[in-house]
């Protein structure tokens, strides 16, 4: 049995490129650059949380925040906030990510 969660049509919209990665295959090759930069043992941390679910499909919304020197840009060494949306499907009684956004607030 897969232990992923993710349909495998799935599609990701994150912050570093590529802007859009469609499927499982391109979604694990953008864990390489995740791992590049993300230290063992940083913290993620939900600080909203909003979940709507229908019969079949759903959504969340949270605003999270990734521990210190999880990031490469000496701005963010105490960390930072990201916002995520996960959208969700039913397919044989569980529940299947077919689409994750990531992102970060806009600077000035």
């Amino acid at each position: 049995m897969s232990r992923t969660q993710h349909e495998q049509d799935m599609v990701m919209f994150d912050v570093p490129p590529p802007l859009q990665s469609r499927g499982m295959e391109a979604y694990a090759q953008t864990w390489e650059l995740f791992f590049r930069y993300h230290k063992p043992n940083t913290p993620f941390d939900f600080r909203e949380l909003a979940i709507t679910a229908g019969s079949d499909v759903a959504f969340a919304v949270a605003v999270m925040w990734c521990g210190p020197d999880s990031s490469s840009n000496p701005v963010d060494k105490d960390g930072f906030l990201f916002r995520l949306t996960v959208g969700l499907r039913k397919v044989g009684g569980h529940w299947r990510i077919a689409h994750e956004h990531h992102s970060v607030p806009a600077t000035d």
